[in-house]
Order: structure tokens, then C-alpha cells, then sequence
């Protein structure tokens, strides 16, 4: 909730709820299909309550058959989600810039897609298709799966994966319609400027480790000042300062609310 409030209060227009940042921080666990439905339900609900900037959800496979798809569609638009991201992964999934995953047949995944734009009852509420057929069986067999995806209702399109700048043209030449693209620092997809990616044909670009891996190099560093020098003397300047930090998650109202009800007795 740091981070979602952080990312909240900056002016994007919209944020991402990334599946393997929300595992590792809410469970300690590697996104690789351990996170529930109510695992990830509980955090979607606690991002989307607790910011006002629209949120893209990321829903991993649908967790599990057809019914599960349209339950996990209809519970991520109740719960305040913008957008729902859904993948064409095995279960169960992995992150996809790591090795090893596999996809279902395009069969399958299309009946996906179409159970997930069926099952919405909000027309705005953004259906993102996510194909990870790029890695095993390659590119040519990606961008046929997101023409399928689309047809069956996709109203976003995420070819994960493109390992060259090659490829984010090819992907972007394929599509007349909206296309993301997944920045992974360390990655093996390029990092491009957004003026770059706009022009290859990309409309939405999402940056979903930056957060976690910026923090985690914070924490170490901190961490390792305390451990070292038994404080924090020597890293103060590099923190969030303390004040700011109460400001952001709302203290200021709590401190109101006090001052307003201090005769109630209550206190």
C-alpha cells in the first residue's frame, strides 16, 4: 500500500498491480501460481480502495477453468479494478521474464477471453489478453494468438516477451488497436523511451519492477548501515523523510478528526 500510494499520489494515469511484486511483498513467495484468487482478491481491493487513480489487476491465468474466469472477472470489477489483466499460461503460471512457462491451447485461450468480456457487466471495464507464446513457440505463433485475442474481444492486447526491437515493430505493424508493452529492468525485453515505443505502435507502457526492485536496493542499503554502524546516522539523507511519510498515508485527516472530537471523551 506504500508503493500504491506513492504511485497514487504522482498524477499517472493509471496504475499497474503487478502480479510478482504483490506476491513477494503480501506472501514472501516467487510468482509462480501460489497467490489464490483471495490472495490477490484482498490485495486488488485494499489498492483500489485506498488510491483513486484507475488500476490494471493482474489476474494470472483466471485461476483454473472457465467458471473461475468469469468469477475472477466479475470479483475484480466489484472490487474497484479499471482493467483486468488475463494470461494464456499453464498452470501454474510463472512470471514471464522468467524461464520455463508454457501456454494452453489457443482453443482454450480464446474461450478465455470470450468468458472474460461476456462476464463483465461495466463496458468499460478493460479486458487486457496476455500471450506468452513468444518464448516456446515463438513470435509468429504470439501475434497469431493476439489476433484471436482480439477477435474474441480483447480490448487490449500484451504480446509478452519481444526480445528485440525487431520484434516490438513486428508486434506493433500487426495491431490496429491498443498494445502494451511490459518494461522490465533487467528484462529481456529493450527498454525504449516512451516517444520509442509510441511510435513502434504501443499505447500503454508499464514499468512493474521498478517499484519493488528500487525499494529492495533501498532496504538493503539501509539495512546494511544499521547493521554496519549500529544506526542510521550516516543514511538519513537518503530516506523518505518521516514527516512526509505521515502525510501520504493520511495522518493529517486522523490528526483533524482528533482535534475536532478531542471533547467527546472518547480519547
Amino acid at each position: 500500500m506504500i508503493s500504491a500510494k506513492m504511485a497514487d499520489s504522482m498524477g499517472f494515469e493509471c496504475l499497474y498491480m503487478t502480479g510478482f511484486g504483490t506476491v513477494a511483498s503480501y506472501l514472501g513467495l516467487p510468482d509462480a501460481g501460489l497467490a489464490t484468487y483471495t490472495d490477490m482478491a484482498n490485495r486488488l481491493a485494499a489498492f483500489c480502495g485506498g488510491t483513486n487513480t484507475p488500476v490494471i489487476c493482474d489476474g494470472d491465468t483466471g485461476y483454473s477453468g472457465m467458471l473461475n474466469v468469469a468469477h475472477t472477472v466479475r470479483g475484480y470489477e466489484q472490487a474497484g479494478a479499471a482493467s483486468i489483466q488475463l494470461e494464456d499460461q499453464e498452470f501454474p503460471k510463472k512470471c514471464g521474464h522468467t524461464p520455463g512457462h508454457r501456454v494452453i491451447p489457443i482453443e482454450d485461450a480464446v474461450r478465455k477471453i470470450k468468458v472474460a468480456a461476456e462476464s463483465r457487466t461495466d463496458t468499460n471495464f478493460q479486458i487486457i489478453a496476455r500471450t506468452n507464446a513468444r518464448t516456446s513457440l515463438g513470435l509468429d505463433e504470439a501475434l497469431r494468438c493476439g489476433e484471436a485475442f482480439a477477435k474474441a474481444g480483447a480490448d487490449v492486447l500484451f504480446i509478452e516477451l519481444p526480445e528485440s526491437v525487431e520484434e516490438l515493430e513486428k508486434i506493433g505493424k500487426a495491431f490496429d488497436m491498443p498494445l502494451l508493452v511490459n518494461v522490465v529492468e533487467g528484462g529481456r525485453t529493450p527498454q525504449l523511451t516512451p516517444e520509442e515505443l509510441q511510435k513502434l505502435g504501443f499505447s500503454l507502457a508499464i514499468y512493474p519492477a521498478s517499484g519493488f526492485l528500487s525499494a529492495a536496493k533501498a532496504l538493503k542499503d539501509a539495512y546494511g548501515e544499521i547493521l554496519k554502524r549500529k544506526g542510521t546516522q550516516g543514511a538519513v539523507g537518503e530516506m523518505y523523510p518521516f514527516s512526509e511519510m505521515c502525510e501520504l498515508m493520511g495522518f493529517p485527516e486522523i490528526w483533524a478528526f482528533d482535534r475536532a472530537h478531542a471533547d467527546c471523551g472518547f480519547f
